[in-house]
Formats: structure tokens, C-alpha cells, sequence
């Protein structure tokens, strides 16, 4: 296929990954409003000896259907979408991560992709599949309404080995910290629930059939302790290649700026989550301002300001 043939067909690809996400969030929705949750009585949980016996909770099967069914859709919708990146790759003979089209695009992916690893190691996760896919499928559409950009070889400052390291890690590192915000905010309101339940209101409905606050809490700090030391190598990559570029590591241009707050945040939310005092809901709302700056570093601080990365649009 020529590059003109590929670029069209990596288009076509972006519209499909974002038709399958919206048929995978749809789904999710049929899990959460149709499936129940049922007691399986041969299975018990005991918390100790002597201590009372409660039934362990599991899905029946219209909601398992469900679950399944949106899981197919959306691994579906990340196969296309990684085919979007391929495909743009080839087009433009160079990786498929030079401007902020293909920086989101690629950012995108890697969150679907790394919820999608948690919810197959933990088929419970299926559930906050709604809540992750909703803000994908909006990001994709703006991606493409407001950034999209001709496939195209790179401007002369990011021919660079060091693209493939510094803009690569940041790709992912922003991935797994997007997957880690949404499930502290999940968490967030699961706490609340939890004490609107031990007040005796007891609400029902969309929230009883969400993971507990513990799993959402212990994915948020996983992704975080794994995404953490990615981005701190992003910073360092940064400063590596700014002196080989520009003749100094640092110099607090609003992207360099913005990168360090961000690594700032998620180091004090590792510490909160391990701090007496601050665990559960305070480091929790940590996370999730993680999480703003993130979107803020890529969008107002990519768009609006001016720096020595306002000519790349990337990391």
C-alpha cells in the first residue's frame, strides 16, 4: 500500500475503534442495568475463627453475558485502535507519536489497554467499564475533531532517537495514570455510598453493583506505582534530550514545569496512600488532581502557552 493508502486507511480505523468503544460502553451499561447480583451459597467466606460467615456476591448469568460481550467489543476497539497507530506509523515512515494528534491518540490506547489487562485479572472490574470507556470515547472524538493532523514527516528539532524514549514513556505513564484517576474517583464514591449505607439509607441502584472501595482503591495505587517511575524516567529522558537540544537541562518552559508538578503530585500521592491520616479518601483526592494536572499538562499547556514544546504539540 502507498503512504496516502495507509494514512486513509489509518483514518478509517480511528472511526472504527471509536464505533466499537461506544458498542462496548453501551454494552457495560446493559451489565450495570440488567445484570443482579446473586449469593452463591456453597461458597462462603469467613473472615476468622469464630467469626460470622458471609456469602460471597457473584454476577448472574445475563450479566456475565453482558460483561463478556463488552469485554469482546472492547479489545475489539483496542486491536483497531492500535492498527490506527500502526498504520500512521508506516504512512509517515517514522513512530506514529510526532504531534499531538498521534500523542493522544497513542495515550488513548495505552489506558484501554491497561484497564483491559486489570479487568481480565479481575473479572469484578468489568463493571467500571462505563466509566472508563465514556471519557476514552470523548477524548477520541475530540482527538479527532480538533487535533487531527496530515500524516507527515517530523519537523527537524524531533528527529531524534530520543523521541522513541522520552515521548514514548510519557505516552505510557499518562495511560496508566488516567486508568489510576478514574478508579480513585470511582473510589471516591464508593466511600460515599459505603456511609450512606451505614446510616441506614441503604441506596440501591447503579453503585451496589460497582467494585468495593478496597479494589478500586488498590487498582488506583497499583497503576500509580507502576506508572510512577515511568514518568520520573520521562522527566529525567526530557532533560537529557533538552540539553542535547537546546544546551541546558532545564529551563521551566511550561511543559518542563507542568511535568515536574505532575511527578510532584503522584509522589506525594505514593506517600499519602502509605501515610497514617491520609489514607482512603485524602490520598484518594491526591490521585485524582494527579490526574487534572495530567489532562492540563496535555491540553491547556500544549495549546495555549508557548514554550520550546509548542512547536512539537508532545511531550
Amino acid at each position: 500500500m502507498t503512504p496516502d493508502q495507509l494514512a486513509s486507511l489509518s483514518d478509517t480505523l480511528f472511526s472504527i475503534s471509536v464505533a466499537l468503544y461506544s458498542l462496548a460502553m453501551v454494552a457495560f451499561s446493559a451489565q450495570l442495568a440488567f445484570g443482579r447480583r446473586t449469593v452463591r451459597s456453597p461458597e462462603l467466606v469467613g473472615a476468622g475463627a469464630g467469626a460470622p460467615i458471609a456469602a460471597a456476591p457473584a454476577e448472574d448469568t445475563r450479566g456475565r453475558r453482558w460483561g463478556l460481550f463488552a469485554m469482546a467489543l472492547t479489545g475489539l476497539g483496542a486491536l483497531a485502535h492500535g492498527a490506527v497507530l500502526l498504520t500512521r506509523g508506516l504512512a509517515a515512515d517514522r513512530l506514529p507519536w510526532g504531534n499531538m494528534y498521534e500523542f493522544s491518540t497513542a495515550t488513548v490506547f495505552v489506558a484501554v489497554v491497561a484497564y483491559l489487562i486489570f479487568a481480565v485479572r479481575t473479572p469484578g472490574l468489568r463493571h467500571i467499564g462505563l466509566f472508563v470507556l465514556a471519557p476514552v470515547i470523548l477524548a477520541m472524538v475530540l482527538i479527532g475533531l480538533f487535533l487531527y493532523a496530515e500524516a507527515g514527516p517530523l519537523v527537524a528539532a524531533l528527529r531524534s532517537y530520543w523521541l522513541a524514549i522520552h515521548v514514548s514513556t510519557a505516552v505510557i505513564g499518562f495511560g496508566i495514570f488516567f486508568v489510576s484517576g478514574i478508579a480513585s474517583a470511582l473510589y471516591l464514591v464508593q466511600v460515599r455510598h459505603a456511609e450512606r449505607v451505614a446510616a441506614g439509607e441503604e441506596p440501591g441502584g447503579l453503585l451496589s453493583r460497582l467494585p468495593g472501595a478496597t479494589t478500586l482503591d488498590r487498582v488506583a495505587h497499583r497503576t500509580a506505582v507502576f506508572g510512577f517511575p515511568i514518568w520520573t524516567f520521562t522527566v529525567i529522558a526530557g532533560a537529557i534530550w533538552a540539553e542535547a537540544a537546546w544546551g541546558r537541562f532545564w529551563g521551566w518552559d511550561p511543559k518542563e514545569t507542568w511535568a515536574f508538578i505532575a511527578w510532584v503530585v503522584y509522589a506525594a500521592y505514593l506517600h499519602a496512600r502509605t501515610t497514617a491520616g491520609w489514607r482512603g479518601r485524602p490520598a484518594a483526592w491526591v490521585n485524582v488532581v494527579g490526574l487534572i494536572v495530567m489532562i492540563f499538562n496535555l491540553t491547556f499547556v500544549n495549546m495555549v502557552s508557548t514554550g520550546l514544546h509548542s512547536y512539537a504539540g508532545v511531550d
